[in-house]
């Protein structure tokens, strides 16, 4: 089939679904008072899938924040891995996954070096939603300044397990906190500016390609919770989606912050989060 100058994914997809990433600091700080301004902030940003990075979930197995948040938001499936070897408030952290639609299969892989205390992991979700299946993935890296090399091997991880789970025509969502900025070699290899995590696996960043021009920092210094720890601002989190597709499925048209704004005095989290629309 001849190249088509002027549609080249064919004629574009014009329908959105909305996505949202964000850390929500587990049970750190006023955590009971922080999830009532997360509930709030994702209400009013009415997402159709949600990826939480240091999620909670009760040690004994109860009802935890993937729950609690999915049925006051109307996201009724959701998926949640963490470990238990470092509670936080009796609580064990992790990554979750909610959608506004069925999941069909679930799973996890851990990521990098294993006997390392700084590694990573990645939770998947097929999820069924009204316009065709999406594969979902939610990650969390290492989060040591110093370790590039131990996030390199974590992308590396990862897109070994997306190449191996995801449908290569489906929208592949790749959404979380990498703990590395835009221009880091492990963000590099995802967007193909460096030597790729798998063959012809590259992302769009939701941010460089529909934000609004500025930084987009979601570590930043304006946070309260965030300036204790003198770290430099940063853009960290993000919303990855798969490209090529068919009608540009996956391709990002709008990308905001989130969690910006206090809540009734209440900032939401240490994190600022990151809503992305692509076509879908």
């Amino acid at each position: 089939m001849a190249y088509d100058i002027e549609q080249p994914y064919g004629p574009l997809v014009e329908t959105t679904l909305r996505v949202v990433t964000w850390n929500v600091w587990a049970r750190y700080g006023p955590w009971r008072d922080r999830e009532r301004a997360i509930v709030a902030t994702l209400a009013d940003a009415g997402p159709d899938i949600v990826v939480l990075t240091e999620a909670w979930e009760p040690q004994d197995d109860a009802d935890g924040q993937a729950a609690r948040l999915g049925a006051a938001l109307g996201l009724p499936h959701q998926v949640f891995r963490g470990d238990s070897a470092e509670p936080v408030d009796d609580a064990r952290s992790g990554i979750a996954v909610l959608s506004r639609w069925p999941l069909d299969r679930v799973g996890d892989q851990r990521l990098g070096d294993q006997e390392g205390w700084d590694r990573g992991r990645a939770v998947h979700a097929r999820v069924t939603g009204p316009r065709g299946p999406l594969d979902v993935f939610g990650v969390g890296l290492g989060w040591k300044l110093g370790h590039s090399r131990e996030r390199r091997q974590q992308v590396r991880d990862l897109g070994a397990f997306v190449r191996k789970t995801a449908d290569t025509a489906t929208v592949t969502l790749v959404c979380g906190d990498f703990n590395a900025a835009p221009d880091s070699d492990e963000i590099r290899m995802l967007t193909g500016r460096a030597e790729v995590t798998a063959p012809g696996l590259v992302f769009y960043d939701a941010w460089e390609t529909a934000g609004d021009g500025t930084p987009g920092f979601t570590w930043c210094d304006d946070n309260p919770w965030a300036r204790p720890v003198l770290w430099p601002p940063r853009r960290i989190d993000y919303v990855f989606s798969a490209w090529p597709r068919a009608g540009g499925a996956g391709h990002p048209v709008r990308c905001e912050l989130l969690g910006v704004e206090p809540v009734d005095g209440v900032v939401p989290s240490d994190h600022y989060g990151v809503l992305a629309d692509v076509r879908y």
